[in-house]
């Protein structure tokens, strides 16, 4: 007799043995007290025993993972049996009386793979068939054929079992980030482990890598201990039952529990994402015999792009380039692909430590992640998976999956500090500081992972990590008073009265009376609320919000736009080449962060634009500039990187510049010509153009302001933009801050009358269509002197 009561409290191990045991008396039993079939006169012999019928079992109890009060998943498969239903209902009968669910179907091998072959439910659970009693060759053509049935009709069955996965995650959501998850149907659930195994019997994956075979152990225990403990068949870990779980599994509380199970949950997920990807790509291949050349594109540096995914170039040495990690990771956050595994394996095995502070570049190329905004989202997973997320901020191991019991919350910290920093990307352009503002919205939480305020005890920790990053002693302490204050501003709408001048005046004097720091801590605000819930940022609460800066804006005045400090200064010119009008000179120096490079041209409308576009055109990013002119002649200082690591050959540019100004060199078609062949994923929101009148070269110039998402050439299309307008650039400023070029050019009336409305209306009419690769060509760029 089966002591059903004890089952529950029974190891996997043993349960699974006990009901074998049982199940195999039951069969005999069955069969024993089955009346043989009526013989026909000189027909074969009846079969007898359990010969030609097998009992296999399915599902969680055919691969040995049945949990308390689980479900048996029975098939009892027949050859040659006329009997087979009165053997069936005395099988099943006693099962039934035991008080056990039951999930049973009698079928010949024929059936079963006929049913397998059309239902992709069907066919998972037999791929776990797993003989309990009777005929062993019986049981063993049964998975044999339907195996190969499986492989047969993967192409059918596995898009069944990925809209399946789709249609789970969009009802359950993701289990990583659930409160009380579902631990078997949730995305990254104990369902991706099966549906693993599946792909991989279908031939078009690997088996499922240990790490993700221990993450699915580690749920199979947690179901196991919740059912025991609850006495239902029940898979969500509700509140209630967290803490006697985590008690039985040896965890500290029920946060370390909710930790563990999201870290199993998101290793599964991030396995069966990359695991899908293969399936999707195995496919849609080409039938066999068809060779198809994968086209292999440059994104940067030691990078490339390679059919769907990004991988490092031939040329790459990992173990000499602590940059590589970044580098890859921005060219695939910026083109909204994904890093193959294999090149994730590499980096992990092979990047050496990043100095510190970082260099220039591997903070660039940080900075360019943040700014691609829901695109970085995938990739800083990827980088999180494989450890170099941790190795770069070694503080992201306090905060990795710790959950947030708030009802608002929708992530654990990690994945929220990550979904506000993509929401802080599209607000880069209402901000001074555009990367100040991104790596504050990756470090707001940090605190969170250490005991206290993490307001308070965030702000040393941030301002710690933007140290180690390389950023300025003054960006250090906006980024640390961001952290400390993040808070401040929707506290106060919601809590005080606004319209109390005591009110205003303490906000103020709190973020030191500094108007830059008050946008960035709105923006900030309107991230974090975004990244939370709709909830947490309701319209009611962005209109108060929104109220209190134009009242703190207004008690801090307006200001004047400053004159920038000039950074970069000429370098000796190496080169000189001769045009109608004079020399063009070009010298090259190596800088900390790339190279600078200096040119020298007699000046004319366009002159920017055309030293901007024969830089683009070599293949160099352009990070700062400043163009001055003096008697008639002009010079541009750029700060320079290269995009492929060939560093600028001054011959080359010279030669570049002269064949411009002689018109020679059709710039305009030839970067359209390298956009094409170097094609990249633009930012979808739109540009912002602001124009202010100039206290410094007095009021006939203006500065017109630009924000726009970086992009290779975007330099030269908006200089040739306001050149086609009419307008000389007198001087620039070039800034590219995060994924944003944040772009100040000093313009002018060549008949020194002011800008007028109307010209700036067909300005910034052409700057947006620069901006979206279009616009016209500067005058003088491509025509002869």
């Amino acid at each position: 007799m089966l002591d059903t009561e004890a089952l529950p409290r029974l190891s996997r191990t043993e349960r699974v043995a006990v009901l074998d045991g049982w199940l195999t008396g039951l069969l005999a039993e069955a069969v024993g007290g089955t009346p043989p079939p009526t013989t026909r006169r000189g027909g074969p012999p009846p079969r007898t025993g359990t010969d030609g019928l097998a009992l296999v079992a399915v599902g969680s109890l055919g691969r040995r993972e049945l949990p308390p009060h689980g479900d048996l998943d029975l098939v009892l498969v027949h050859e040659g049996r006329p009997e087979i239903a009165a053997i069936a209902d005395a099988l099943w009968y006693p099962v039934w009386d035991a008080g056990l669910r039951l999930d049973h179907s009698v079928r010949s091998v024929a059936e079963a793979v006929s049913v397998a072959s059309t239902d992709a439910k069907a066919g998972l659970g037999l791929l776990d068939a797993r003989l309990v009693a009777g005929d062993a060759e019986l049981a063993g053509r049964l998975r044999s054929a339907t195996l190969a049935s499986w492989r047969q009709h993967a192409s059918r069955l596995l898009p069944q079992l990925r809209d399946l996965r789709r249609e789970r995650a969009h009802r359950l959501g993701e289990l990583a980030f659930l409160l009380e998850p579902d631990l078997k149907e949730a995305y990254g659930g104990l369902r991706e482990g099966q549906v693993l195994r599946a792909a991989a019997a279908a031939q078009v994956a690997d088996e499922p890598s240990e790490e993700a075979e221990q993450a699915y152990a580690f749920l199979l225990d947690v179901r196991d201990e919740l059912r025991a403990r609850s006495g239902r068949a029940g898979d969500v870990l509700v509140r209630q039952e967290q803490r006697a779980v985590a008690a039985a599994l040896g965890l500290a509380d029920e946060d370390v529990l909710l930790r563990e199970v999201s870290l199993a949950g998101r290793r599964l997920a991030f396995v069966a994402d990359e695991t899908w990807r293969r399936v999707e790509a195995a496919l849609v291949r080409r039938p066999r015999g068809r060779y198809r050349r994968v086209r292999r594109e440059p994104l940067a540096e030691g990078v490339v792009r390679q059919g769907d995914e990004v991988v490092l170039a031939r040329d790459a040495r990992p173990a000499a380039d602590p940059g590589l990690v970044l580098r890859a990771a921005a060219a695939a956050a910026r083109a909204d692909l994904l890093l193959s595994p294999y090149t994730l394996k590499v980096l992990a095995v092979h990047s050496p430590p990043m100095p510190e502070p970082w260099p220039p570049e591997a903070r660039w190329s940080f900075l360019r992640v943040l700014a691609s905004g829901r695109s970085a989202v995938r990739v800083l997973e990827q980088l999180d998976q494989e450890g170099l997320l941790s190795r770069l901020l070694p503080e992201w191991d306090r905060v990795r999956s710790l959950p947030q019991r708030h009802p608002w919350h929708r992530f654990t910290v990690d994945r929220h500090l990550v979904e506000a920093a993509a929401a802080a990307s599209e607000l880069t352009r209402d901000v001074d500081r555009p990367d100040l503002l991104l790596v504050g919205a990756l470090l707001h939480d940090i605190g969170k992972g250490y005991p206290g305020d993490h307001s308070v005890v965030g702000e040393p920790v941030a301002a710690e990590i933007a140290t180690r990053m390389g950023f300025a002693p003054a960006d250090v302490a906006t980024l640390a008073t961001l952290v400390r204050h993040h808070l401040l501003l929707p506290a106060t709408a919601t809590r005080r009265d606004i319209d109390d001048p005591a009110t205003i005046e303490r906000v103020a004097d709190t973020i030191g009376r500094d108007s830059s720091v008050l946008h960035l801590l709105h923006a900030l605000a309107q991230a974090d609320g975004a990244a939370t819930s709709a909830s947490a940022w309701s319209p009611w609460k962005a209109h108060l919000v929104a109220a209190l800066v134009g009242r703190v804006q207004a008690e801090l005045g307006g200001t004047a736009m400053e004159e920038p400090e000039p950074v970069l200064h000429p370098t000796p010119p190496q080169v000189t080449a001769q045009v109608a009008s004079g020399a063009v000179t070009v010298g090259v120096e190596d800088v900390a962060d790339g190279q600078q490079v200096t040119i020298g041209a007699p000046d004319r409308p366009g002159m920017l634009s055309t030293c901007a576009g024969v830089l683009a055109l070599n293949q160099l990013d352009v990070r700062a500039a400043k163009m001055t002119v003096a008697d008639g002649y002009a010079t541009g200082v750029f700060a320079v990187r290269p995009r492929f690591g060939r560093a600028p050959v001054p011959e080359i540019l010279a030669d570049g510049v002269r064949a411009a100004l002689e018109g020679t060199l059709p710039l305009a078609a030839r970067l359209r010509q390298r956009e094409a062949d170097y094609r990249e994923d633009g930012r979808a929101a739109p540009p912002r153009i602001s124009w202010h009148n100039s206290e410094v070269s007095g009021a006939a110039t203006g500065i017109v302001e630009v924000r726009a998402g970086d992009r290779a050439g975007l330099l030269y299309r908006l200089t040739a933009a306001i050149a086609g307008e009419g307008l000389d650039v007198t001087g620039a400023r070039i800034e590219t801050l995060g994924g944003d070029a944040v772009d100040c050019f000093y313009v002018a009336n060549p008949s020194g009358s002011p800008v007028d409305p109307v010209q700036r209306e067909r300005v910034d009419a052409a700057l947006v269509a620069a901006t979206r690769g279009g616009g016209a060509v500067a005058v003088g760029a491509d025509t002869p002197s």
